[in-house]
């Protein structure tokens, strides 16, 4: 099976997951490193016409939109399988995915985690203190509502591991280095918990964002 590629700027969030899924399927993959700049270059508008990331090529096939390439990835190698068998745990996999992308990421994530950990890193960015405010309510309903459904379970859909797991993961990673992190999560220690046993998975070791700034290098 030929190599998996993944554009993106070293750093992403969904870029990781997609890394990381890639890592639980023992698969080879590869970084082509973009700069925040490049987003909207000619050559990445070829594979991406919205100008966002990441985007995978897998030999002759290229594909965008996160949710596709993990759901592609969990087809093209079938073992060990990251969706349940079991419909209702399918479903509820695929509303946390959803979760991810529209509620924690969506108004959280991009505002929260992009003022107090990424701007400061990339750019320098001074936070903006009354974005983050106006985010924090929104962010504790997102972390209630992630708490909630994993309550005492290993992982979201249930007692194996999951696309959504590895999807949410690394969000939560990135989160976690904001000081408002405790926090949202001082009601929800299973939550926090879950994260620490997702951090000591060989595909979140492997995925960091230093390991990916290395391999984009």
């Amino acid at each position: 099976m030929s190599a998996f590629v993944i554009h993106t700027v070293p750093g992403s969030p969904y870029a990781r997951a997609v890394a990381a899924t890639l890592e639980e399927k023992n698969a080879e993959w590869r970084v082509t490193g973009l700069r925040p700049g490049a987003l909207r270059s000619p050559a990445h508008l070829s594979l991406h016409a919205f100008g966002r990331m990441p985007v995978l090529e897998h030999g002759d096939f290229v594909l965008y939109e996160t949710q596709a390439i993990l759901r592609y990835v969990d087809r093209v190698i079938e073992h060990p399988a990251l969706t349940p068998g079991e419909v209702r745990a399918a479903a509820r996999m695929d509303q946390l995915m959803n979760i991810n992308d529209w509620y924690l990421f969506q108004g959280c994530g991009n505002v929260i985690v992009w003022n107090r950990v990424v701007g400061p890193k990339v750019i320098g960015l001074v936070p903006d203190e009354q974005a983050i405010a106006a985010a924090m309510p929104r962010a504790r309903i997102v972390i209630g509502e992630l708490a909630r459904f994993l309550a005492d379970q290993p992982y979201f859909a249930g007692p194996q591991l999951s696309l959504a797991d590895l999807l949410i993961a690394p969000q939560l990673d990135l989160f976690a280095a904001a000081p408002e992190w405790s926090e949202l999560t001082a009601a929800a220690p299973t939550l926090v918990r879950w994260l620490d046993r997702m951090r000591e998975r060989r595909s979140m070791q492997r995925t960091t964002w230093a390991e990916v700034a290395a391999k984009a290098a």
